[in-house]
């Protein structure tokens, strides 16, 4: 029988929540500040400290040493080196070391730092500007796909200068804010994250993706506490995933998701270290936005030599329940909700359901972000055994026809 106080309780908090007025806060379940009640991100998400080893390493061919970006396309990974080297390479990760040469004729390499594409082309950032921080020819290559493929590629230029540098004084190596390693390429335009030898911070400008020349506009800054090399987007699941290290070379992926629009700033920002200790990463790219693939360029040391090498990560433990519910998570149905009592629980939940027309699933996670259980709730009142549950906190997701997130206590 229905305890009549827990529907009480349950119906009030659902109502509140899902009133015209919205809840901000953090609505990550991953966060170990979330906010249950939040119906919309305001990016205050706080997480802890994650250290993630790779799946697995190759050796990438000598002639790649100084990779320095990295995109998939056509079933091939593609890379070039960062000076001098006016060739793009492709390779897939079966027969790494029967790789594919590709001339960019007629254009020099100052020092190219980033790839990436959209459906027709392939841009090139020659736009590293570390050696005296005053570069007035900073521009991004696009290379027509298909004239690539024919060996016989049609390129043009697009030129920029940053919004904000007035002063082109020579700063000295690796003195400057100035420096970039990192764009994305959305439907329209063109955004730049720069790398900040000064600041450990990366500032965001934006520019048109067609070629002239441009002047990139200013629009946020991210305190990333390292050194941002590469950048990969995932536009219609509001995914983005910088690559980059700290001062002593320990390398880390930045996640932004769950942002509004374009303003990249204004959702959830994760760092996740890796297990690379002296690894300068330069390049990130990814298949489904779950299995991510970054490089590292050789790195001779006094002490030891760190090869050029293909790693393998595998992030779905951190973004796998955002992605299965991105095309969800902003509604709120107020007619839909689940009831979830007794809450805290001893032994068991139970779940009770209303007016649906489509199968509703429920998953359970633990604040590590590990699935506990799962299942479909098939009649109006399911009741789940959490008796083996370790006391503690809890996050039910519910999906069909709506989105739901409850914080479970298990005492």
């Amino acid at each position: 029988m229905i305890n009549l106080k827990y529907i009480f309780l349950i119906s009030f908090l659902l109502f509140f929540a899902t009133s015209e007025a919205q809840i901000s806060g953090c609505t990550d379940p991953l966060a170990t500040n979330f906010n249950a009640l939040a119906t919309q991100n305001d990016g205050s998400c706080v997480y802890g400290i994650v250290t993630l080893s790779p799946v697995s390493d190759l050796d990438l061919p000598q002639i790649m040493e100084e990779t320095s970006g990295l995109i998939l396309w056509n079933n091939w990974f593609w890379t070039f080196n960062d000076d001098s080297d006016s060739n793009l390479y492709a390779f897939d990760t079966l027969t790494i070391n029967q790789f594919h040469t590709y001339p960019l004729s007629g254009t020099g390499n100052i020092d190219w730092e980033e790839i990436s594409h959209d459906n027709d082309y392939i841009y090139i950032g020659d736009f590293g500007n570390n050696t005296n921080g005053n570069r007035t020819d900073l521009k991004i290559l696009r290379i027509e796909k298909n004239s690539l493929l024919l060996q016989a590629p049609v390129i043009d230029t697009i030129s920029f200068t940053y919004s904000t540098q007035t002063d082109f004084t020579p700063t000295g190596m690796n003195n400057t804010d100035f420096d970039c390693e990192a764009f994305i390429i959305s439907s329209d335009s063109i955004y730049l994250f720069t790398k900040q030898w000064i600041s450990n911070k990366t500032d965001l400008f934006v520019l048109p993706k067609t070629p002239g020349n441009h002047l990139a506009m200013y629009k946020a800054t991210l305190d990333v506490q390292g050194m941002i090399t590469g950048a990969v987007f995932k536009e219609a699941e509001r995914l983005i995933a910088l690559s980059g290290y700290t001062n002593y070379l320990q390398p880390f992926v930045y996640l932004l998701y769950d942002y509004n629009n374009t303003d990249f700033s204004s959702g959830n920002k994760r760092k996740i270290y890796l297990n690379l200790s002296m690894h300068q990463v330069e390049g990130i790219t990814t298949r489904d936005g779950l299995t991510f693939f970054i490089t590292n360029e050789k790195y001779v040391h006094t002490s030891n030599t760190i090869l050029q090498k293909f790693h393998t990560l595998d992030l779905s433990a951190y973004l796998s329940n955002y992605l299965n519910n991105s095309a969800t998570n902003d509604y709120f149905l107020d007619e839909s909700k689940v009831l979830v009592y007794p809450n805290p629980a001893e032994s068991h939940i139970t779940l009770v359901k209303k007016n649906f027309s489509k199968e509703v699933q429920f998953k359970i996670l633990n604040m590590q972000g590990r699935l506990i259980q799962k299942g479909i709730l098939n009649n109006i009142e399911t009741d789940i055994d959490i008796e083996h549950y370790d006391p503690g906190v809890y996050i039910l997701i519910i999906t069909g026809n709506q989105f739901q997130v409850e914080r479970i206590i298990k005492i």
